[in-house]
């Protein structure tokens, strides 16, 4: 059994790649598969392992500078969630592209799950989704609105060109685990929104804690592992992933004529070139070699 743990935090990191070598060694040396992003406004990713890997991980980046106050969620799964390790340095660990956008210096009003469906069914809120389109196409919030951004670094352009229809409105943000409406909320504050509110710990943690007959959630959330969705109790969901796109797809979605295993799927068929698609072929052909020759094979993400 592996213990996922998702986590991210915003700190002063003034040498980042000075921090990346020690921590992908300890990652490696405790049996560690995921991806940590580094960068100089801190850390964000989701790393699986042993209970004493994890542990001693997390213990780690808590003696960072400025990482005494992590918090993370956890997992589990029967199935080695990532192929591999990996430690990367960018320059923002959630990319908006907005440089004064700066969540050490202010957010939203964080609201607790339990309080979250109160807030987004008054008259005067609306509600956002600031994830990626694809990912709110398979679950969102009852009545939430959808930016239908490709990226986050979309975001800004969206609010620039729709702000004018939430006049006088509250507004409440939601992403899969919280980082993304540190950085949202912030850049609405900079916008001069008065009243930016966000759920605390995201969708993961209001699917953890409230119950499905009281909840407003609806469908499934797409996790960036190999459960690839979860719903109410973060019971693993049905979706699996087109190895082409990594975009989620369901079990039936198979049986369409867009999909070819490891190629293509009705989601992104019209979207890559028939050069992508001969590559695509050939990757999976040495997976399926691999297979025969008795080489395990874990699931790309």
């Amino acid at each position: 059994m592996y213990v996922i743990a998702a986590l991210y935090h915003f700190t002063r990191f003034d040498d980042p790649a000075a921090i990346r070598g020690p921590l992908l060694d300890l990652c490696q040396d405790n049996g560690i598969c995921g991806t940590l992003l580094l960068a100089s406004e801190g850390i964000n990713g989701t790393i699986a392992g042993p209970r004493a890997g994890i542990d001693a991980v997390v213990a780690h980046i808590r003696a960072l500078p400025g990482c005494e106050a992590l918090v993370w969620k956890e997992a589990t799964s029967a199935d080695r969630p990532f192929p591999r390790m990996k430690v990367k340095l960018k320059k923002e660990i959630v990319t908006l592209g907005q440089p004064d956008v700066d969540p050490r210096a202010s957010v939203g009003h964080y609201v607790e799950p339990q309080d979250w469906n109160d807030l987004i069914t008054a008259p005067d809120v609306v509600t956002i989704d600031t994830r990626n389109d694809y990912e709110v196409a398979i679950g969102t919030f009852k009545g939430a609105v959808d930016p239908q951004t490709e990226t986050f670094r979309d975001f800004p352009a969206w609010w620039e060109e729709n702000k004018d229809r939430f006049h006088n409105k509250r507004i409440a943000m939601f992403c899969t685990g919280g980082i993304r409406c540190e950085k949202s909320t912030n850049y609405l504050l900079g916008q001069g929104v008065d009243e930016v509110y966000h759920l605390k710990g995201g969708i993961l943690r209001y699917l953890e804690e409230v119950p499905q007959e009281d909840s407003t959630w609806e469908g499934d959330c797409f996790v960036f592992d190999g459960r690839v969705s979860v719903g109410h109790g973060l019971k693993e969901g049905p979706h699996q992933l087109c190895h082409a796109c990594r975009r989620p797809i369901l079990p039936q979605d198979k049986n369409r004529p867009e999909y070819e295993h490891g190629v293509s799927c009705h989601q992104c068929v019209d979207h890559t070139t028939e050069a992508d698609k001969a590559r695509f072929r050939e990757r999976q052909k040495q997976i399926e070699l691999a297979k025969k020759r008795g080489e395990s094979h874990i699931k790309t993400l």
